[in-house]
Order: C-alpha cells, then sequence, then structure tokens
C-alpha cells in the first residue's frame, strides 16, 4: 500500500473494487487552507475505459506490479493474434480488444513487451522506436523548402502518419510508437 501523495504516471494500481488500473495522469492539488488532494485520471486494463478520480492525501491505494515479458509477434489466427516467448518458446493467443493500442505496429517477427498479471496477459507494448517501409505517399513537389508542412503517408501495416515532404514511397523510416511521429529515415 502506497499513501496517494506516491502515485505517479504509468503505475498500476488495485482500485476498492478489485479491477486493476493504470495511472493516466497525475496531479497533486494543494488548496490554501484545505487537505491537499490527488487529481487522477485512470485507465481500465480489463476493458480500457476511462475515469477520472480524486484521492484524499491520507488515502492508501494497492500499487501492482506487473511481469514483462518479450514477445515475438508470430501471425494472426482468426480473431487472436499469436505471440512466442523467446524463453520458454510458449505461445499465447491475444484478443485484438487486449492488443489496444499495439495494433497499429503489428508485423510479423516485432518483438513486444507483453504485462502479465497472475499469468495473463493484461498489456501489449510495442518497441518505443519500429522501423517500417512508406507504403505510398504524395509525391515530392520540386522546389519545396525545408520548412514545409509534412505530408501524410501510409505505412505497410496500414498506418498512416505525417512525413517531411521529401519522404518517397518505398523508403524505410523510424516512427516513434507512442506519438506515431516520423524520426529519421533510415538508410
Amino acid at each position: 500500500m502506497i499513501d496517494a501523495t506516491q502515485i505517479r504516471k504509468n503505475m498500476i494500481l488495485r482500485m476498492d473494487d478489485g479491477q486493476l488500473w493504470r495511472c493516466v495522469e497525475m496531479q497533486l492539488i494543494t488548496p490554501g487552507r484545505w487537505k491537499a488532494m490527488v487529481q487522477t485520471k485512470l485507465r481500465s486494463l480489463r476493458d480500457n475505459s476511462v475515469k477520472d478520480h480524486r484521492f484524499r492525501s491520507i488515502d492508501r491505494v494497492e500499487q501492482v506490479h506487473l511481469d514483462e515479458v518479450q514477445m515475438e509477434y508470430l501471425y494472426a489466427s482468426g480473431d487472436d493474434y499469436v505471440f512466442m516467448n523467446h524463453e520458454t518458446f510458449d505461445q499465447i493467443h491475444l484478443s485484438a480488444e487486449a492488443m489496444g493500442d499495439a495494433m497499429k505496429y503489428l508485423i510479423p517477427n516485432a518483438v513486444f513487451t507483453i504485462e502479465m498479471f497472475e499469468g495473463k496477459a493484461i498489456n501489449v507494448v510495442p518497441p518505443i522506436t519500429m522501423v517500417l517501409t512508406v507504403a505510398e505517399t504524395e509525391p515530392n513537389i520540386k522546389g519545396a523548402t525545408a520548412s514545409a508542412s509534412f505530408k501524410p503517408a501510409l505505412m505497410e501495416n496500414g498506418l498512416t502518419i505525417m512525413v517531411p515532404p521529401f519522404v518517397l514511397a518505398g523508403e524505410k523510416i523510424k516512427v516513434d510508437t507512442r506519438e506515431d511521429k516520423y524520426l529519421e529515415r533510415v538508410k
């Protein structure tokens, strides 16, 4: 159990209802003569719902630690996605609902971090950066300056991100998976 004032972003908390929640945002509020409080935005690990919750500074909450396992994405099997543990070679099947936002980065043989709680997959975290191939984008416009605005580009996995005007179809680029943002071209 930790004090509410020790809650930090990305912590996993078990609330009174028994559910696991990830802290998405946290703000310590200290109004004048009143007692301090912690305003949080929590995302359910069960159904991805979001709720705002205010803790008093004297409240205590249970922090949960998840096991992180590196697993390789193998293939899609019907509505499930199959991952393999590199150490034990065990395979697990995850639904699209369990995959969450990581679905955008499913490429065979990519290694993901699977967060486990009591032997059950709770969350799928893609690598921080991934190298993707640009499938299609608008052609480069002659005379465009370096300060020109970005253009949309469709990646090999169906994700659309904004890229600089000099990026062409067929090129490999590095993408920040946390913000779906172009980082650089890969040689």
